[in-house]
């Protein structure tokens, strides 16, 4: 799942002129060779959950993958578009509407930029700490965002406690509030019982069966490690006097993997609700 937000995405749906279901000048077949000569098929089944158009299953691409993937495409889709800009300019815009068009594209490189740097977006995490009016969440999240570069070590604590509070908060939502203080283990086990994200939930005749329950698996394993990384790097313990901590790289790593299991958390939650599950 790439890290871009409703602001990037409505500046890039713009620029590509993807309303009506189109994306730039391209034609279904000169869509599909640029997807495969970065070795993609988009004609997928998979990025056509919200429809078949171009612009449907661009944004499905990006729903899907991952932000150095989703970069390196945005890459290559935005100097298509600029040499597009050229041939327009020459024919077709006044010097003002290529300015404004190139403005924006600049601000699209801007995006890519972020995507392939690696840079953490907690922008999806904020809109569900607004769904659910959750105060401490945004604190956990303002605090996150102004220490992974200062202060590592805070942000790889605080990371953790984002776990803890997620699942807290999901559990109260559906009627069953915390007691006592489990440790963060026990904690995700509950919601992902919860929410039916245990492995023994997917039927054997699922397609990828194998390939849902090992990820699932692997879900709960996001919290003790960040419990283990806290322990000893993040805050909360003494430090011998001389020990270091870790660098940015890795607090972003700590934070972007307590972001994506709290947002896919709360997505299923809400999911189901409306499911009346």
């Amino acid at each position: 799942m790439s890290s871009i937000n409703f602001k990037e995405r409505v500046l890039l749906e713009n620029v590509f002129e993807m309303e009506g279901g189109y994306v730039s000048d391209f034609s279904n077949p000169t869509f599909e060779r640029f997807f495969i000569d970065h070795d993609i098929y988009i004609y997928d089944d998979k990025y056509a959950k919200s429809g078949g158009s171009k612009a449907k299953r661009l944004r499905e691409f990006w729903r899907l993958e991952d932000d150095h993937l989703v970069g390196a495409i945005l890459k290559d889709l935005v100097e298509h578009e600029r040499d597009l800009t050229e041939t327009k300019q020459r024919f077709n815009w006044s010097t003002d509407d290529y300015n404004s068009h190139e403005n924006k594209l600049m601000r699209a490189d801007n995006i890519v930029t972020r995507l392939l740097s690696g840079e953490i977006s907690l922008d999806p995490l904020k809109a569900q700490a607004e769904t659910f009016d959750a105060v401490q969440l945004k604190k956990q999240i303002k605090r996150m965002e102004q220490s992974i570069e200062n202060d590592p070590d805070l942000a790889i604590g605080t990371a953790k406690e984002l776990i803890e509070t997620t699942c807290k908060t999901i559990l109260r939502e559906r009627g069953k509030p915390v007691v006592g203080s489990p440790d963060i283990s026990n904690l995700t086990k509950n919601v992902l019982r919860e929410l039916n994200l245990v492995p023994e939930g997917i039927p054997d005749k699922a397609r990828g069966k194998d390939v849902i329950r090992r990820l699932l698996s692997n879900l709960g394993t996001i919290g003790n490690g960040l419990a283990e990384l806290r322990g000893m790097y993040g805050t909360g313990h003494g430090k011998d006097a001389n020990s270091s901590g870790l660098h940015p790289r890795h607090a972003k790593l700590a934070v972007g993997s307590a972001a994506t299991l709290a947002v896919f958390l709360f997505d299923t939650h809400q999911d189901s609700k409306e499911k009346g599950k």
